[in-house]
C-alpha cells in the first residue's frame, strides 16, 4: 500500500524491458547505455580536436576506454554483491540481466587507456582531458535509462515530488507499493551529471586551457562529491565496515583524496601551451612550456 503521496509525484508505467531478441534481452537501461557511450564517444573525439590531441590516438583509446570501461563497471559491481556472485559464479558474465557499476565505468573506462597511452608516450594530460565530457555524458545519458526502469531504489521522499513505478516488471514496483514516492535519486545524478559536464567544457576550452589535466581531476572530485551525497537518497548500495558509509561512498573519498594531489602536481608544474598536432606518426601532442 502506498504510503505516502507527493504533490508531483510522477508515475512511471513503462515495462523496462523492450524486445527479446534470441538470448539478448535489450532494455531501457541498455539502450540508453549505448547511446551514452555513443555520444560520449563522439564528444570526447570533438574535443580532443579543440585541445589539440591528436584525433587518430583519442579514437585509439575510446577503442580501449568502452571495453574496459564495461569490464570495470560489472567487476565493481560484481565485487560489491560478492555475497551473491560468490554462490553463483556463472552470474558473473550474465551482462544482459543488468547489474554495473557508475563508478567501475569510469575507473576502468580511465585505466585502460590510462594504461596504453602511458606505454605509448602519448600526451597523458591532454588525453584525460579529452576524455573527461566523454565520461560525464555517457553517464549523465545512461541515467535516463534507470529513470524509465527504476534500477536503482531510493528512500521515500518528504519533498513536493518523487516518481512511483507501476508496472509490475519493474525493479521498483514492489518498492513503490510499500513506500509510495521515492527520491529519484539517479535523476538528481543526472542532472548533475549534465552540470559538470558545462563546468568541465568550460574549464577545459576556456579557464584551464593552458592547464593540461587538471579539468579532468574537477570531473573526477565533482563527480565524486555529488555522488558521495546522492549516495544518502539511495538503498540499494552495499555497505563498507565503515559505519554508514557505502562502496559508492567509498570509493568516492578515494577518488578525491588521490585526485587532489594530482591536481597540485599540475597546478605546480606550470601553464603549458596547446600545440597542433602536426605529426600524426610520432603519436604525441607537442605542448611547450612558457
Amino acid at each position: 500500500m502506498i504510503s505516502n503521496l507527493s504533490l508531483l509525484a510522477i508515475e512511471i508505467p513503462w515495462d523496462p524491458d523492450i524486445a527479446k531478441i534470441g538470448p539478448f534481452l535489450l532494455s531501457w537501461h541498455g539502450l540508453f547505455t549505448a547511446v551514452g557511450i555513443l555520444v560520449g564517444v563522439w564528444l570526447s573525439l570533438r574535443v580532443a580536436a579543440r585541445i589539440h590531441f591528436d584525433v587518430d590516438n583519442a579514437y585509439t583509446l575510446a577503442l580501449i576506454g568502452v571495453p574496459s570501461g564495461i569490464i570495470g563497471a560489472r567487476l565493481l559491481f560484481v565485487a560489491e554483491h560478492w555475497e551473491f556472485y560468490g554462490s553463483n559464479l556463472a552470474q558473473i558474465i550474465q551482462l544482459t540481466e543488468g547489474g554495473i557499476s557508475i563508478w567501475g565505468a569510469v575507473l576502468g573506462g580511465v585505466a585502460g587507456p590510462l594504461i596504453y597511452a602511458l606505454w605509448k608516450g602519448w600526451d597523458v594530460p591532454n588525453g584525460l582531458d579529452a576524455a573527461a565530457p566523454g565520461l560525464v555524458t555517457g553517464m549523465g545519458i545512461g541515467r535516463i535509462g534507470d529513470l524509465i526502469n527504476g534500477e536503482h531504489l531510493a528512500r521515500a521522499t518528504d519533498l513536493p515530488w518523487g516518481v512511483i513505478y507501476t508496472h509490475p516488471n519493474s525493479p521498483a514496483f514492489a518498492h513503490s507499493l510499500t513506500v509510495g514516492a521515492h527520491h529519484p535519486a539517479t535523476t538528481y545524478e543526472m542532472f548533475a551529471d549534465f552540470a559538470i559536464l558545462g563546468l568541465v567544457l568550460w574549464l577545459v576550452t576556456g579557464a584551464l586551457w593552458r592547464r593540461p589535466g587538471i579539468s579532468f581531476f574537477v570531473f573526477l572530485i565533482t563527480y565524486a562529491v555529488m555522488r558521495f551525497l546522492v549516495s544518502y537518497l539511495r538503498l540499494d548500495s552495499a555497505e563498507t565496515a565503515l559505519t554508514d558509509v557505502t562502496v559508492p561512498q567509498l570509493v568516492s573519498l578515494v577518488v578525491v583524496v588521490l585526485s587532489l594531489p594530482a591536481v597540485a602536481y599540475l597546478w605546480w608544474r606550470g601553464p603549458v601551451e596547446r600545440v597542433p598536432v602536426e605529426a600524426p606518426p610520432a603519436g604525441r601532442v607537442q605542448v611547450r612550456r612558457s
